[in-house]
């Protein structure tokens, strides 16, 4: 078989002649940015063939890049075929880079009433004259200490065998730990003297891309630690198809593998920065994607993305948490939340928690974007929802500058209606590199309002500007010079980047009006909208009613929550009542397949001008368009 060696790093792998340059970086180790899932869409795995035999179509994939850079040997990772011994050099932007994750969650209050106890017991020892059992001894201490009735505790066997060494070693003062299963209560730990103060909870965000782990006190709720990282089964596939792809080859128990891996990684970060033992975290709480979690679980996704779409479970899930190897308790419990549909998951229904919109009789809608997205329309009484494909452009693919939120991305834009200069600020104030997916929607917003484009996205070739001009295929606006970036080469966005921009959020304001026409409400009648996510944290939300990302309400009725799907894991480790609505709150989701539905197709073709084709969808942005006057004369 040949071999890739990898440059700088001189790493080597062995791969079937045929195999993409890709698969070879994947198997080695590497993680390419592989936005568009390796369909040789968004240009971003690029790599350099120093030597060797290839094969790489140049005319099909070419116009990513420069002569130069085909003069060095770039191209396309995801479409290079390895045919015999090859040696790459991987550019630094090709590897994913350190992102800025999103953390931060709403500050609900909840009721603290978690689903696991700690009772410290002094126990008086056995005698000829009271004989009872040591586990009967040690159950009707928790009871007398105000816990569950003896005879409703259930003990495993590989408690019970701890139990005659550590009532005798510890001279008969316990703590005894209790938790609430589905089937009753569960004694899970006993440990010499007094440990009460040692009782923690995970809540868990398992995202595609990134995994995030809150620590909680189970005795005040508070706050210990924080951690997060990539989720590790980035080097199997960048999104989701690609990673159910890879189960169907033969690589679930290595995805369930990284899963775990990516769950440890965060939970050590999180209890080292709290100075606790991972053995004192009780119960996880994980919330994630119908495919994720059941990666996580072991469970086949196969069948979910192939008619007629069916996950294997929908209901919430619970095990022992080291069973799936999770590093904490030895009987620490794993709650996995609910899921609707195949795209419809737990960290949706923990958005909707977070929220609160099934709280109250007002209509609110929920936004969930990234490379799929998710809505839903409801209250207390009915809900709606649907998912999608918003495509990577949003995420920076399809984007001949997009990129990630990494250091150095564009995050926010704005434009000199008089001079068209921009002025921008970038991720940890780096030079720029791109535009992340908040700068791209600044841009389209700004470049709007300058009148630079009009409502099909083309830009007008009537103003006369040294930043506005024709680029090698099509026209194209200048952000930043070549001498402001750190990537030797000018940023700009081009007519069909913003074209990629317009279908991407065409389809997402074609799923809110889709919803809108189901439950028969106009725009009037929504009380608030949700953005949930890292996507929705970091936009500005004028620029986002301005394009037609979201239906035009008062600005102050659109609400940042930040992570909504740690904020809910939250809740539901925090106060076991909250958890049990769950399967209720994924029970009332009436699920609307957009494909399936017939006004999808006339709403998204209305959606692909900007802000829609029925400016009185938009009146507040049909008159800033009615003041832009169009600039004919160079500044």
């Amino acid at each position: 078989m040949p071999t890739v060696t990898f440059l700088p790093s001189f790493r080597k792998t062995e791969v079937a002649q045929g195999s993409t340059i890709l698969e070879a970086a994947q198997k080695a180790g590497f993680h390419m940015n592989v936005v568009c899932g390796g369909q040789g869409k968004c240009g971003k795995c690029t790599v350099m063939v120093r030597s060797g035999e290839t094969e790489f179509d140049r005319e099909k994939f070419g116009n990513f890049f420069s002569r130069d850079e085909a003069g060095e040997g770039a191209c396309l990772s995801c479409q290079t075929r390895v045919m015999g011994d090859v040696r790459v050099l991987i550019p630094e932007g090709s590897l994913v880079q350190e992102q800025q994750i999103l953390i931060d969650t709403p500050g609900v209050p909840v009721e603290l009433d978690p689903a696991v106890w700690k009772y410290a017991l002094s126990l008086l020892p056995p005698t000829l004259d009271d004989p009872s059992p040591d586990l009967s001894r040690l159950l009707w201490g928790i009871e007398k200490k105000g816990g569950p009735k003896e005879g409703a505790i259930y003990a495993p066997l590989e408690v019970i065998r701890q139990i005659p060494k550590v009532l005798r070693e510890s001279g008969w003062k316990i703590t005894a730990t209790v938790a609430l299963v589905p089937g009753g209560y569960r004694l899970i730990n006993v440990e010499k003297g007094n440990t009460t103060s040692h009782c923690y909870g995970a809540a868990v965000d398992l995202g595609t891309t990134t995994v995030v782990v809150y620590l909680r006190s189970l005795i005040d709720g508070s706050i210990v630690g924080i951690g997060s990282n990539y989720n590790r089964q980035i080097s199997c596939g960048e999104d989701i198809l690609s990673r159910v792809n890879y189960a169907k080859r033969g690589g679930l128990g290595k995805l369930q593998s990284l899963a775990t891996e990516s769950i440890n990684a965060a939970l050590t970060t999180a209890s080292n920065s709290a100075g606790i033992d991972r053995d004192d975290i009780y119960e996880v709480v994980v919330a994630g994607n119908t495919i994720m979690t059941h990666i996580l679980m072991g469970i086949d996704p196969a069948y979910m993305i192939e008619e007629p779409y069916v996950p294997v479970v929908r209901r919430h899930l619970t095990t022992a948490a080291r069973r799936v190897g999770l590093a904490v308790g030895e009987n620490s419990g794993l709650f996995i939340f609910p899921a609707v549909s195949d795209f419809i998951g737990g960290d949706i229904i923990a958005d909707i928690l977070a929220s609160g919109m099934t709280e109250t009789n007002d209509i609110s809608l929920l936004i969930d974007i990234g490379t799929n997205f998710e809505v839903v329309l409801g209250n207390r009484d009915w809900m709606f929802a649907c998912a999608g494909a918003a495509g990577p452009a949003l995420e920076g693919g399809e984007v001949l500058f997009g990129m990630r939120a990494n250091p150095g991305a564009i995050e926010q834009v704005s434009l000199d209606l008089d001079t068209l200069e921009p002025s921008y600020r970038t991720i940890r104030n780096q030079k720029p590199k791109g535009l992340c997916g908040s700068g791209l929607i600044d841009l389209l917003a700004e470049l709007l309002r300058a009148c630079v484009i009009d409502r099909t996205g083309r830009i007008n070739p009537m103003i006369s500007h040294e930043r506005i001009r024709e680029g090698r295929q099509v026209p194209e606006f200048v952000v930043a010079w070549r001498d402001e970036t750190s990537i030797g080469k000018e940023i700009v966005i081009t007519e069909n980047d913003i074209k990629a921009l317009i279908m991407s959020k065409a389809s997402i304001l074609a799923a809110c009006q889709t919803l809108m026409n189901q439950a028969g409400i106009e725009r009037s009648a929504i009380s608030r909208i949700y953005f949930s996510g890292a996507f929705g944290n970091y936009i500005n939300k004028d620029h986002a009613i301005m394009i037609g990302l979201i239906p035009e309400v008062p600005v102050d009725r659109v609400i940042t929550m930040g992570n909504g799907a740690i904020a809910g894991a939250n809740i539901a480790l925090l106060n076991r009542k909250k958890k049990r609505i769950l399967d209720e709150i994924a029970r009332k989701i009436a699920y609307i397949e957009l494909n399936a539905d017939p006004s999808f197709m006339d709403e998204y073709t209305g959606s692909c001008f900007l802000p829609h084709t029925d400016l009185s969808l938009f009146p507040g942005v049909e008159r800033m368009l009615d003041q832009c006057r169009i600039r004919r004369v160079s500044p």
